[in-house]
């Protein structure tokens, strides 16, 4: 017959109580009894059952994390980078990952948090794609529900995130640009309701008034952070009798777009025309030419954001409620590099 946790309590000769509170690593049990707890369970081969552990603790053991509503969701590598950073770190500190997608409209995205939040399907929630007026952070800290997220907001709510300073790469990206020359740069912008896009596009514009070059509103087109967005915007810009020599899409995504504008124009890419993109993906790596970009370490953030969430679930402090890193500028042969 399997040991229970009764038989691990009757060798130690404590009550049930304790050796649970031990084996859930409660600190109101000494750590030597608790240490001693742990290695007779061990001896013991005993197995705890996951199903009355949560019935104990109150919790689920799972992180949700819901896909914001993006066409094509699962066409962008930036999710499954992201969603293997989360998975992989939830499953090392044995949490669940529920991974969920969300309906079109806010509404009915509203909707799966509220049975989620309500429901308690979840111990806490991932956050992505950050808006700059993002009613879920408003409803995850009005329902005092766990949350951390992906990047920031222009909310006055203090929440914990790791975000990447999009602004100050944008900058160091767009001087890397007129180091080679370029005084018509372009940008393929993000929906302008995102956070990054405010990011991004500051970057790009302080970026042209530190080289003293006047920002041109006809080389600033709005995309979807998509290929076909991408190469939309890049047949609107190369149509104009002053065409940009350089553009910069607000993701890699929509650069790869916009590379497959140029090419079909006959141009050749990092010689007619520059073209850079942001994230990092492994598919920029393997563009033609291979495409310069910022990297942004996803799948680490993912990770990162994890621990930050299992502290706050298990009732921890964090050393740091917010963090922001700064992208890496990879140069390839896409910019001339």
């Amino acid at each position: 017959m399997p040991v229970t946790i009764k038989d691990v309590a009757k060798r130690l000769n404590l009550s049930v109580t304790t050796v649970s509170r031990a084996l859930d690593g409660y600190d109101d049990v000494a750590a030597k009894t608790r240490e001693r707890v742990i290695r007779v369970a061990r001896e013991m081969r005993y197995a705890p059952s996951r199903a009355a552990r949560q019935l104990r603790r109150q919790k689920t053991e799972a992180i949700g994390y819901i896909m914001p509503t993006i066409k094509p969701r699962f066409a962008d590598p930036f999710f499954s980078e992201f969603i293997a950073g989360i998975g992989d770190e939830a499953a090392s500190r044995n949490f669940d990952l529920v991974v969920s997608l969300a309906p079109p409209g806010e509404e009915a995205e509203r909707a799966v948090y509220q049975r989620w939040v309500q429901g308690r399907r979840v111990d806490g929630i991932v956050l992505s794609r950050m808006r700059v007026d993002d009613w879920r952070v408003r409803y995850l800290s009005d329902s005092k529900f766990p949350f951390v997220a992906f990047g920031r907001t222009q909310l006055p709510i203090d929440f914990p995130h790791v975000g990447v300073d999009g602004e100050s790469g944008m900058r160091e990206l767009v001087a890397h640009l007129i180091e080679r020359g370029h005084r018509r740069i372009a940008f393929v912008s993000a929906p302008a309701d995102l956070t990054l896009q405010v990011d991004r596009i500051s970057g790009y514009r302080s970026g042209l008034a530190v080289g003293g070059i006047p920002v041109d509103e006809t080389l600033v087109v709005e995309g979807n952070l998509t290929r076909d967005g991408g190469y939309h915007a890049a047949q609107q810009l190369l149509a104009l009798a002053k065409p940009p020599t350089a553009i910069i899409g607000a993701n890699d995504l929509t650069a790869i777009g916009v590379m497959r504008a140029a090419h079909e124009r006959g141009l050749i890419v990092g010689r007619d025309l520059a073209v850079a993109g942001f994230d990092g993906i492994e598919s920029a790596e393997h563009t033609h030419p291979p495409l310069t970009t910022l990297n942004q370490p996803v799948y680490d953030i993912g990770r990162q954001l994890i621990h930050m969430l299992i502290t706050l679930i298990e009732g921890g402090t964090l050393a740091e409620r917010q963090i922001v890193l700064k992208p890496e500028l990879i140069i390839r042969a896409s910019t001339g590099g």
